[in-house]
């Protein structure tokens, strides 16, 4: 079986003039936390859609566990758990009864499915308010039910799209939590749909960035900062006393291979670098005599990347 447990070659999906998706590339390893960004109308959700073999592609192929999701969704929702950014549930019955409900379908034994939805509701948070009717759970508290939900069938791979919609940060932050344990602690593939950056780059192994039904780039955001920089991921600050001009400060730094250019502003020389030179250049700085005053090493973040592919402004350096 291959190393890839999503497989998507020339994914295409076309709504009479529009193309939804584009010719989509992407191949996302067993354990991986991917994800899928971009704005609204960006084709994420109809992607998500043919993974899990609810619509059908206009041409190109989709595999999921190795399956065909187009021949047969039916084997690939036995193996694929989908979260929704609105999840519903039977109000009138309790947290318990609705994942005994969901195990019932998949045809779980009643011993094996409750204990695996006691299990289940211990670890999402739930475990307290089993016995009460959904109608009275708060918007975080259905994502984390719909979370186990997903997770009664024991599935290879879950997709999540937009899942922390309208839930407190307190939520977000212990939702996220959880994605990330169960991918390291159970190898499960995560697949992560939202425009949220900030929670992407929380949780997120590497990222596609989608926009009008193409992926422009993916890869970790490392990767994609060093593709989009012109080779000056790392940026560092250093401000010297008695202050030299530019020159000077390049004679000192000569010697060290991988530094691409050297600015001045604000009282602080901003040092462009192919790889992390905080400690090189600090020590140049001190051998030479001069003062250090101030060191700090920034890094390009997935708002900058963001605002460099939908945007087109200015980009701004996050501190590391």
């Amino acid at each position: 079986m291959s190393e890839y447990i999503i497989s998507l070659a020339g994914l295409t999906k076309k709504y009479g003039a529009l193309t939804a998706v584009d010719r989509l590339d992407l191949s996302i390893r067993k354990g991986e936390v991917f994800g899928l960004l971009g704005p609204n109308g960006a084709g994420k959700s109809t992607t998500i859609l043919m993974m899990l073999g609810l619509t059908e592609p206009t041409s190109g192929s989709v595999q999921v566990c190795g399956i065909d999701a187009t021949m047969h969704p039916v084997e690939v929702k036995r193996k694929a758990g989908y979260l929704p950014d609105e999840v519903g549930f039977y109000e009138h019955r309790s947290g318990l009864e609705n994942l005994l409900y969901t195990a019932r379908l998949n045809r779980i034994p009643v011993q094996e499915a409750t204990e695996r939805a006691y299990l289940l509701l211990k670890r999402v948070g739930l475990y307290e308010v089993a016995h009460k009717k959904t109608r009275t759970y708060s918007r975080g508290m259905r994502q984390r039910l719909g979370l186990a939900d997903v997770l009664i069938k024991n599935p290879e791979v879950i997709i999540l799209d937009e899942p922390t919609l309208g839930i407190d940060p307190r939520g977000v932050r212990e939702f996220l939590d959880l994605i990330v344990q169960l991918s390291r602690e159970e190898k499960i593939t995560v697949l992560l749909s939202s425009h949220h950056l900030h929670q992407v780059q929380q949780v997120c192994d590497r990222v596609g960035i989608f926009v009008g039904g193409r992926l422009l780039a993916e890869g970790d955001i490392p990767t994609l900062s060093e593709k989009l920089f012109a080779g000056e991921p790392y940026i560092i600050e250093a401000g010297v006393q008695p202050l030299p001009d530019t020159a000077r400060l390049q004679t000192v730094l000569q010697d060290i291979e991988g530094i691409r250019s050297i600015q001045f502003s604000e009282g602080l020389f901003r040092i462009g670098c192919q790889r992390d030179l905080t400690s090189a250049i600090a020590g140049a700085i001190v051998r030479s005599g001069l003062a250090l005053t101030h060191l700090q090493r920034k890094t390009y973040g997935l708002d900058d990347i963001y605002n460099r592919y939908f945007e087109g402004g200015p980009v701004y350096e996050q501190t590391a």
